[in-house]
This record gives C-alpha cells, structure tokens and sequence, in this order.
C-alpha cells in the first residue's frame, strides 16, 4: 500500500503546476501568479545550451511582507516571533511578531537613507544576535538581496565574496562570542578583507555590541553605528514599507566553497523559496504557526540557518529560537536540552557532529536525562539531523531517548540537502496529509510518518526527482552504488542559476550528465523500499574489479546490501 508521503511525492512529479498553485496559495501575492512553472530552454555565450525553469514567473511577492506584517495584520502580533538565548554573553530576550515589525520597518528606513535600493547586494556578517535577523528581514524589505557570511570567517574568505558579490553595504557588528575562545574583534577582518578586496562598498553598518565596541567607526570610508542610525531614524518617523519583487528576483545568494578555488553564489529566488520553505516546514518537521517553537541550532551564515533559523518558522507564524553558544562547552553538554525544555521547542534540528561532542562529553546521557526531569521534553516532536551522513549508532542512541522522555511517536529524522537545494532533498514527513492538495476528512486516521530506517535520509521530498546512475548516465537498479542526481526542474526552494556565472552552473552541475541530469556531487543508493542512502561524495568512490565502493562508509550495517552486488 502506497503511504502519503510516497503518494504526495508522485504527486508533486506527475503534476508539479497543480501541486505548487495550490500551495502558492497559502501565501501573500502582490501579483498573483497565473502559473507555477515555465520551462525553456537556455543558450550559453560559449554555445552549450540547457533546460532552463522559473517558478510563479509572473508573479510579485514580499518576503518580509509574508514573514512578518502578515502575522501582524491577521491578528497574531502579540505571538513571539524570536526567542534569543545566549548563553555565551547570559542574555535572553523575546520579540514578538509587532516588535518585530517595527524593528524591521526602522532598519530597512536606515538601509534606505544609505543608498540601498532594490536589486542592491548586501552581505551580513553577524554573529548569532537578533540585528542579523533583523538586517535580512530588512534588506529583503526593500526589495534587495542578502548575502550571508559566516561570522568570524578569515578576512581573505570574506573578501572573496565581497568580490564576487560587489555588495552596496555590509552589515556587521563590533564583536562575534565563540564559547572558549571568547570575545572576537570583528573590526580587523571586516577592514582586512575590504582592504583586500579591489571592489569596496560604500558604507559599513556596525551594531555595537557592549562586550566590545567598534570605537571611532571612519565616517570617511562609510562605517556607521548601527545603532545610533536606528535611534536617530526611529525618532524622525523613518521607516519603509515592503517591496514587491519578481518571482524570480534573488532573495539572498550564498556562497560555497566549491572545489574549484573561487566560491559559488547560489542564487535563491524569492518566489520559489517562499513557497517551498512554507510546505516544507510544516510537512518534514512538523511546525505549522502560532504556538510550535522551532530551534535550528546552526548558524545564519549556513544554509540550514537561512532557512530554519530565520524564513521557514516566520513564514508560518511560528516562533524561532535564536541560539548563540555551542553544543558543549557553554557551560556544558546539557545546552541544546536545557533550551529544548525551557522554551518548549517541539522540533531540534542539529548535526551529527554537534550529538557526537555532546555523547563525548555526556556519555551516560546525565544532562538529557536532568532537563528531561518532570516531563519537561514531553513537547519534543521530533529530533532533525543533517550536515552529513548520520551512523546508526547515533541514530539509534538518540531514538531510545525520545522514546523514553518526548512526545508519543517522536522520531529522530535524518534529512539530506545542500545549499543548491535550500530545503531538505530527502527525510521522513512528520505530517504527511500536509503536502496533499485536498484537505483530509475528519473520519480520516492519523497518518504515521514512513519508519525510520537508521543509516539511511529518507525519501524524496515534494518536487525532488532523485535517481542513482552509473558514470555514463544510465540508471541503475535498486541497492546498487551510483551517482545521485536529480532530473529537472528541481522543487521550488532549488536553485536555477549561480550569482553572475551561468557557464559555471552548466559545467557545474548538468555538463557531466550531457543536461540529462543534475549532479549532486554526492554517491550512494536506493534501496527497494526507496529510502536513499547517502554514503560519501562521488570523488571519494572507489572502483574495485569494476564495483564502486564508497570509502566513507562509517557502519557494517551497510556491507550486506553492497556485498550481494559483487559476488
């Protein structure tokens, strides 16, 4: 029998204009799209050409609008948008949906007053504070594009994708926190990497942070007190209402490493992202509005903190939890539980790195099992896993502790995805009747996510067409090692194009594949049950008596499976 999430997926293949209208829906249009995708076909300057799609291509929309006034026009202004909890400086604070707004409408009238308008490039480089949030919230009010960099990353990095973004502004603050490493002067690698960048923008907002000032900010070369621009802009009445963009116009652009020296601007466009993030955060994870809590314990300058930290949980109305520490070390291993408990989140999303350091340090569980004390992991829905491949063993451990101390029926979810991606390529969905585009009936059952299978990412979410082939192209059967692509288009949170450099995004990803398929990059299997396994990158396959083997595999529960292929 076909389980919903099996039948949601087919869905969304078979029919992606139908499927994506109808949760298009769902979300405020400036100009109402008159059809989810258009396809085409796109030629290079060098000759090669490709498949090219657009998503709502005719359609205008404000993220800001839908994540924050919004919620404040329908009532929901008093509900917490932000719970910030640091444990690095000791400071918590809440923002709710109407102080939210008005914080963003201040700051995008600041950005506005500096010469940022629409189309406009501006990089955050922020630690984990509330003013990061807020400065993305409010570039993209104004109708331009945000390019996140991790905070307290060298001055040569930053100034490579300052290069390559040319960005109008930047917003900064005066000092990042890192647990044991203490206070970290932002000042000599924000002037660093300016100095070493050939392009240089025009102006440098610092928010001051009162661990460390950025003292005598240069006026001469652009640098501004943050927050004496919003006190002043606050007291003048100045502020500005969101701006519609295309469908198709860049939200934000960020930037991987790559392997080929310079990184990649990965372009995410406001329509697609906005619709996709909004299904996926309450059909993969379980957080629909007002009253689920959300805590993604990454960072804003990764892609999970872009979409889980920041956009997914204010699209629906839900409240994020802004974290500012580290899994151990501030003050222990017992951080992420004791946030879990103390702020009712229903979901965790975290690394397997960051379960390992805790495990290390808190190898009998004493820190879970403190904060789970008196039920208080009871709301607990669910623990996310993703950044790299999640061993068993992990899984496993973590599974027998939400069985024991969270919600009835809470699982731990490994999900697989990219920056290309920008929301989950694979998982389990915790609400699986969600995806459909006809509401359940009320004598319909509880639908149960799929099973867990430790090891192994899920399957397929809404719009990803995931396949495994061989070097030429060619599918192969079920259980088998290969390469994992994906046929075209990809789900709406997707890329379609790199920032400024459409030849590198054919001979990127569609060149190697002859446009037939997108390459991930990433090698493994899919097994007869349709799970996808994820085992390594494809560079790190090896061929023996002409079988692939991937050289990352961390557990033998894998061996079996591979070993009944090379007899």
């Amino acid at each position: 029998m076909t389980h919903p999430q099996q039948f949601i997926h087919a869905s969304s293949l078979l029919n992606p204009e139908g499927f994506w209208s109808h949760h298009a829906k769902q979300l405020h249009w400036h100009q109402k799209p008159s059809r989810a995708i258009s396809r085409s076909r796109k030629t290079l300057l060098s000759g090669a050409s490709h498949d090219s799609w657009a998503w709502f291509p005719d359609g205008e929309i404000s993220t800001t609008y839908n994540c924050v006034d919004r919620h404040v026009h329908s009532g929901n202004g008093e509900n917490v948008a932000i719970i910030w909890d640091s444990p690095v400086t000791g400071i918590k604070e809440k923002y709710t949906y109407r102080e939210l707004l008005d914080e963003v409408e201040v700051l995008a009238g600041v950005l506005r007053e500096e010469g940022v308008r629409r189309g406009d490039v501006v990089i955050i480089y922020m630690p984990m504070v509330p003013a990061a949030l807020i400065g993305a919230l409010a570039i993209t009010r104004l109708g331009a594009i945000h390019a996140a960099v991790f905070g307290g990353f060298a001055a040569k990095s930053l100034a490579q994708r300052i290069e390559a973004a040319r960005p109008r502004a930047i917003l900064t603050a005066s000092c990042g926190i890192e647990g044991a490493k203490g206070v970290i002067p932002y000042r000599p690698l924000v002037e660093g990497a300016i100095e070493a960048s050939s392009f240089k923008p025009e102006k440098v907002l610092i928010w001051q942070r009162d661990q460390l000032r950025w003292n005598n900010p240069d006026k001469l070369s652009g640098q501004r007190n943050w927050n004496r621009l919003v006190k002043s802009a606050r007291m003048r009445g100045i502020r500005a209402a969101p701006v519609p963009v295309k469908s198709t116009d860049g939200l934000y652009i960020i930037y991987t490493s790559g392997t080929t020296g310079l990184p990649k601007g990965v372009v995410r466009e406001a329509g697609g992202h906005a619709v996709g993030l909004s299904l996926s955060i309450k059909y993969l994870f379980d957080i629909h509005g007002p009253g689920d809590v959300m805590f993604c314990a990454s960072d804003i300058g990764w892609v999970v903190g872009h979409s889980y930290i920041l956009y997914a949980p204010l699209l629906v109305g839900a409240t994020t939890v802004l974290f500012e520490g580290k899994p151990i070390g501030t003050p222990d291993a017992g951080t992420f539980w004791r946030i879990v408990a103390e702020h009712k989140a229903n979901a965790l999303f975290t690394a397997p790195t960051a379960l390992r350091a805790i495990r290390k340090e808190d190898p009998d569980n004493r820190h879970f099992e403190r904060e789970a004390g008196n039920g208080n992991l009871r709301h607990l829905r669910a623990l996310f896993l993703a950044g790299e491949r999640s061993e068993p063993s992990i899984v496993r451990a973590y599974q027998d502790l939400l069985d024991k101390h969270a919600a009835p029926g809470a699982l731990v979810i490994d999900n697989w995805w990219s920056s290309e991606s920008g929301s989950p390529i694979s998982g389990l969905a915790l609400q699986s009747a969600v995806g459909r585009t006809s509401p359940p009936q009320p004598t319909e059952p509880i639908i149960t996510p799929l099973a867990i299978r430790p090891g192994s990412a899920g399957l397929p979410m809404p719009g990803f067409d995931v396949r495994i082939v061989d070097d030429e192209g060619s599918e192969v059967p079920q259980g088998t090692m290969g390469n994992i692509v994906m046929a075209t288009p990809l789900a709406p949170t997707a890329f379609t194009r790199l920032f400024n450099d459409d030849e590198r995004f054919y001979k990127g990803y569609l060149l190697r594949f002859n446009g037939r398929w997108l390459d991930t990059g990433d090698a493994g299997m899919i097994d007869q049950d349709g799970y996808i396994h994820v085992m390594s990158r494809s560079d790190d396959i090896i061929n023996v008596a002409a079988h692939r083997f991937s050289t990352g595999i961390p557990s033998f529960s894998f061996l079996p499976s591979i070993l009944l292929h090379i007899q």
